[in-house]
Parts: structure tokens; sequence; C-alpha cells
């Protein structure tokens, strides 16, 4: 499949600066899988395409302040670093700017009491950090570190959670699950009232969420790996609710993707662990059966996925009525649901 068979033309005004308030009165594209319909509607009608015995499955990641500012010693050269993954303790994988002058060797500086020496370059172009701090790491990089937008977001949010779910939890993802950003309590309750089910997992969004598809050929693309959890309970969740009928509702890619991984021997089981899934077109699901999620960019690996879960001809049709219809695009847009 080459790249070019991926792509939209995507309005720079569509690209959402701000959240919708409340969350669920963003937009809610829904798309029939079996024929491609459309129809128009609005977050809080979600519940009204779910059914009692579904299960709806969230990424509980939590945003961390992975974004970190300074200076490279003893040059005094400006630096920025993106912590994408910590591999033990104090010792994280980051990418950093300006690549080329953070070489292996090199110490950094972070505000008065964070330092990092550069240990190691990794296969992805990024850089190994090795931190030290006699406050302690974990305290200084959340004194020191800024949440880190997208680089299409060209605006600080008002409220330091709008970029982070209800129910983010388990501190470590590089970037939020966008799809879960609609989610309110009422929603929440609402799901219940329907007599659905609720489980959670976790994947730590990092470098291969984002990270471009640079190869003509996207089945050359390699994916960079990332950490997530599907607890026994949950997969048992999804499984029990198919015997009866119900359906596997992932809230997001990245649920989706942990949950194919999860899934690979056929069956939902529990997993823990790296994962370096990419999903494509001609992707076999096992474990999803509805799939909530955001709009995403042209020839991403994400917009991939929709497309495998949904057809390339059928995705990329909603996505031109949605650009003809002026929904809100990205991380703080609208929602889209594939029934």
């Amino acid at each position: 499949m080459r790249l070019s068979d991926f792509d939209y033309d995507l309005p720079a005004e569509l690209i959402a600066q701000t959240p919708v308030r409340p969350r669920d009165h963003s937009r809610l594209l829904v798309l029939h899988r079996d024929g491609g319909t459309v129809e128009h509607r609005r977050f809080r009608d979600l519940p009204e395409y779910l059914r009692a015995g579904d299960v709806a499955v969230f990424n509980d990641t939590r945003v961390f302040p992975a974004r970190l500012k300074g200076r490279r010693e003893p040059s005094g050269g400006a630096v920025e670093a993106l912590l994408l993954r910590e591999e033990q303790p104090g010792v994280w994988e980051a990418l950093v700017k300006p690549g080329r002058r953070v070489r292996v060797g090199s110490d950094l500086s972070f505000g008065e009491d964070l330092r990092a020496k550069v240990v190691a370059r990794t296969p992805g172009g990024g850089r190994r950090l090795a931190f030290s701090s006699e406050a302690g790491v974990d305290e200084a990089l959340t004194r020191v570190g800024e949440v880190p937008l997208p680089p299409y977001i060209h605006r600080a949010p008002e409220h330091p959670d709008d970029y982070q779910t209800i129910y983010a939890r388990r501190r470590g993802s590089s970037a939020a699950p966008t799809a879960g950003l609609h989610f309110t309590p009422r929603m929440m309750r609402a799901l219940g009232e329907r007599g659905m089910g609720i489980a959670w997992l976790t994947l730590h969004i990092g470098f291969a969420t984002f990270r471009p598809i640079r190869e003509q050929e996207v089945e050359r693309h390699e994916m960079h790996v990332e950490w997530c959890s599907v607890p026994g309970a949950t997969a048992q969740a999804i499984e029990d609710a198919r015997a009866r009928g119900g359906r596997c509702v992932a809230v997001g890619t990245t649920s989706a993707r942990a949950l194919e991984a999860a899934a690979r021997a056929g069956k939902v089981h529990a997993f823990e662990g790296e994962t370096d899934i990419f999903i494509v077109p001609g992707h076999r699901f096992r474990a999803v059966d509805v799939l909530l999620t955001n709009f995403h960019m042209p020839r991403s690996t994400l917009l991939l996925l929709v497309c495998a879960f949904a057809g390339r001809e059928h995705v990329l049709a909603a996505y031109r009525e949605a650009v003809r219809e002026r929904y809100r695009f990205l991380s703080f847009g609208d929602a889209m649901l594939l029934v």
C-alpha cells in the first residue's frame, strides 16, 4: 500500500485549538461499516448506538509534564527534551532538539536541580537520558516539566486538565488518549444506565503513536514500542460480553491497539509489556467490535488503523464529508463512531 492512498485535504482552520465545553457537546460522526452510510449527531447521543451487554474499554493513562526546556553544559546552548518512556528508574528515552548538537556524553541541565547525562542514542534517533536530582528525579520532573501539547495546537489550554481525561490515573503518557476527552461524569453514568460494562487498560502514549510515516510503502514503517497493560479482569469482561452477544467498544485507537496486542493468539488475554503492533488495512480484528475515535492527521498510523477497521474508501469518504460539514479535527476536535 502506498502512503499517498491515505491522504486527504485538511484545512488548517478545521484543526481545533480549544476543547468544546461541556466536553460531551462536541459533534459525533457515525460511520456504519457495512454500507458506508454516515450520520451527523452530537457526542451526547453516543448511548443510542450502544447496547446493554456491550463493554466499553478505556485507556486510563495520565499525561505527565514530559517536555523539558534547559541548557547544554558548559556551552549554555538551549535544549528541549520530550520524555517518551522510562526504561528504568531515572533513565528515560527522549526526543531532543537540536539533536545534532546533543551527543552521547553531553551534560544537560533543566532548572536549578535537575541534571541529565546523554548515555546513548536510541534506534529511533532519540537519546537515552540518565537524570539526577537532590530533590528526587520524579519530584523535579513534575516541577520543571510542561505538558507536551501537539505542535498543531498553538495556544495553551485555559485549564491544566483540558488535555487530560476525567478518568486519567496511571501517570506515564506523553500525549492524551483524545477520544476519551469527550467523556463527562454524566456520560459515564449514561453508559451504566444503558446496561453496559466498563473496563480499563493502560497504554502509555509515546513516540509510536505520533511518529510520522516516512516510507512510501506503508508496510515498511516500523512502529516504536509503547508499554501497555490489559488486566485479566478486562480480558475476561470482553470474552464474557461477547459470549452473551455483546460487543467490545474500544474508546480510542490506543485502546484498540492494546486490545489487539492482547488478542494476537485469537482471544483477549491478560497482557503486560511492550507492544509495537502496527495495524493497517488487512488486519484481522480479534478484540474490537466498535471503535470510538477522533479525526486524525492525513498519512498517519492512526488513520491507517481506522481505515483497517472500517475500510479505506468508507473512512476517506466520511472524512471528506466531515471537512465539508466543518467538523473540528485532531486532539481537541470532534468524535467519530465506527459501528
